[in-house]
């Protein structure tokens, strides 16, 4: 049975150690599990500064690019994914000021719809309420945005978002902590 094929030996997963070492060493499967395990956080980042999903596809091309070419830079101080959602950051920061004007785009464009939504009244009201939640967090001060966005919709440590906003995890934390209270203000 063992000739059958039927039976497969699953790999291990690497660690992450191993594979920033294996990619710094030229391994080009390491830098595509590398590039595969982070690209859906870094475009979700892109896309929440950005607005705009194909300014977002560029930032998160940019990054990734960025990001390997720097890997011998990369010292371990944070994890690699807080290092390379810095990068993301810096990358879509700059990127959306080199554009002239800004387009908005509400939450909706974000997120699939599943297709298979049987009640167009369900989907206009979470369309709506999507962008009222856009309106609300474009109200609050980028830091404190970046904040409540990292911590909400990435689940990142206080530690980690401040790494990414280039403050101390106490200036992190307060960002958050302000951004939240002043969504509750704006929406009472």
């Amino acid at each position: 049975m063992s000739g059958s094929g039927l039976y497969r030996l699953r790999e291990a997963p690497i660690d992450e150690a191993t594979l920033i070492e294996k990619a710094r060493a030229g391994d080009a499967g390491a830098l595509e599990a590398l590039v595969r395990q982070h690209m859906g956080d870094v475009y979700a980042l892109a896309l929440r500064i950005l607005g705009n999903r194909d300014l977002a596809e560029d930032a998160t091309q940019n990054t990734m690019v960025n990001a390997l070419r720097g890997l011998a830079r990369f010292r371990g101080d944070a994890s690699f994914r807080t290092w390379i959602l810095r990068i993301a950051a810096n990358t879509a920061k700059s990127l959306g000021r080199r554009r002239t004007r800004r387009n908005e785009v509400g939450l909706t464009q974000a997120e699939t719809v599943a297709s298979d939504e049987p009640d167009p009244a369900t989907t206009a009201t979470i369309r709506a309420e999507a962008a009222r939640v856009t309106r609300l967090l474009d109200r609050l001060p980028p830091k404190q945005r970046m904040a409540v966005q990292l911590r909400a919709n990435q689940g990142l440590s206080y530690a980690e978002i401040g790494t990414i906003l280039d403050c101390s995890e106490g200036a992190a934390r307060v960002n958050y902590h302000l951004g939240i209270k002043r969504l509750r203000e704006l929406t009472s």
